[in-house]
């Protein structure tokens, strides 16, 4: 059974069960596995998701869900009825050695589905054997909060309160969120960025009293569950592409490193991944880190990709204990001079050459990823939103350097997410899936807030009957 550490050092080893509840460590630190289990990647060769998410997945969950509970819990999540394909993810070749991961073919069309759908069947298998109720308060760019609403909106064990950038996210994205009637769901346009969303969801969690009080707990890729259900899809694409005989390359759009850290997981799991991309928009804090070895928040720049506009990637701290061997301390100061200065460096050369080891970074600006779009929809007719032609951009010049092999871009949105950017670069308007079709005729509820910890606080103590 795998027990869980927090990044910064405290407490004693969780259980997945208390892991999963919990979200955030209650020193501010993030969970993570104890140790990773190997994959005999030989026996998943030609299995179907259902399966490689099984053996992938049960070593992280032993001892907390039986393996049979377990399996009837992804049979549920990765069907064709929430997903709409066969292959759930399905992998399809576009160019050269190019190949698209379609990470969007669940209910709210990106790729937080993946995880999100098993996270709230998860929280309902745990809750209904313990008993209890929490409360969900999460922060987004765009994604996660469609996601996460879609699939907590049915548990009758959960209230979710989801914080997103007001005016900063699509009008696909908001009404993702807004339209969705059910009591046990509550939408807050904050006035800010996603920064201030992620530092408020965070600042919640360090309060000890309130969290006890409303029983908080976290649906952003602070949460473990997210990071272990996103390494099934690297093992899947890889396995499909020659896996474990031939390496592949991922590039991965990201601005939280959440996705990124399910790659690396895969690695330390045995997946021959030769190259991990970091690609970024003009957003650039994790690029830049790779290139110098400083970490250095700048504003926050509204672009034609919003669910990457953030400057303070909270999954990056995996990242950082596992280069810093683990070393909590060494973590914790890290982290605590970031938070007070806005910027962080590494102590040696040595460790930037050990943190760059297997990955690559690029940064695609905004003339770039319109032209990325256009470029790729007139050779191919395959048509990208922004998220992805960022991504695109960094898989193309992965190619270019020649390192030879499979690079798989994985696409985390529909075009039809962003269809202004989309009809401004192909001057096209992709549509929404049939499911959707009225999405921008639906009513919408949602609360304007100011950027002020205390009013949000007592907002969720009121509409949770805990004040």
């Amino acid at each position: 059974m795998i027990n869980y550490i927090s990044t910064r050092g405290g407490g004693e080893p969780k259980s997945f069960e208390e892991v999963l509840l919990a979200g955030l460590a209650p020193d501010g630190g993030l969970y993570i596995p104890e140790s990773y289990p190997l994959l005999d990647l030989a026996a998943l060769k030609g299995k179907p998701y259902a399966e490689v998410a099984e053996a992938v997945m049960f070593p992280f969950v032993e001892g907390s869900i039986p393996r049979e509970d377990f399996r009837s819990i992804i049979a549920e999540t990765y069907s064709e009825e929430i997903f709409r394909d066969p292959d759930v993810v399905p992998l399809k070749p576009l160019s050269g050695d190019v190949h698209v991961l379609e990470l969007f073919h669940g209910p709210t069309i990106a790729f937080k589905d993946v995880a999100l759908q098993l996270l709230g069947r998860l929280f309902d298998y745990v809750l209904e054997k313990r008993g209890e109720h929490i409360t969900i308060v999460g922060a987004t760019s765009g994604d996660t909060g469609s996601a996460a609403i879609e699939g907590c909106r049915r548990s009758r064990h959960i209230d979710i309160f989801i914080l997103f950038p007001d005016g900063r996210v699509s009008e696909v994205q908001r009404r993702q969120m807004t339209t969705v009637k059910a009591p046990n769901v509550h939408n807050i346009a904050l006035e800010g960025t996603f920064d201030d969303c992620q530092a408020m969801v965070k600042a919640m969690f360090a309060d000890e009293t309130f969290r006890e009080r409303v029983n908080l707990s976290a649906v952003n890729s602070i949460n473990w569950a997210r990071i272990m259900a996103q390494i099934v899809y690297y093992v899947y694409a890889a396995l499909k592409l020659g896996a474990p005989e031939k390496e592949v390359s991922f590039v991965v759009p990201t601005g939280n490193f959440g996705n990124v850290f399910a790659g690396y997981c895969a690695r330390r799991m045995g997946l021959p991944v030769k190259t991990l991309a970091i690609a970024t928009n003009r957003n650039d804090i994790l690029t830049r880190f790779f290139e110098t070895g400083l970490m250095s928040a700048e504003e926050v720049v509204p672009t034609l990709s919003p669910s990457m506009d953030i400057q303070v990637s909270s999954n990056f701290e995996r990242y950082l204990f596992e280069a810093m061997d683990r070393d909590p301390v060494a973590l914790k100061n890290f982290m605590e001079e970031f938070k007070k200065s806005g910027q962080s460096s590494v102590l040696s050369e040595d460790f930037i050459q050990k943190t760059r080891n297997g990955f690559a970074a690029f940064r695609c600006g905004e003339d770039e990823t319109l032209a990325t779009m256009k470029q790729v929809c007139e050779d191919t007719g395959y048509v990208l939103d922004p998220h992805s032609a960022v991504g695109m951009k960094a898989a193309q010049a992965l190619e270019a350097q020649g390192q030879g092999g499979a690079v798989v871009l994985l696409a985390t949105a529909h075009p039809a997410k962003f269809p202004d950017a989309v009809e401004r670069a192909t001057g096209q308007t992709p549509a929404l899936p049939d499911h959707l079709s009225d999405l921008l005729t639906r009513e919408e509820a949602l609360t304007p807030m100011p950027n002020d910890l205390e009013q949000v606080r007592e907002m969720v103590l009121g509409k949770t009957n805990y004040s």
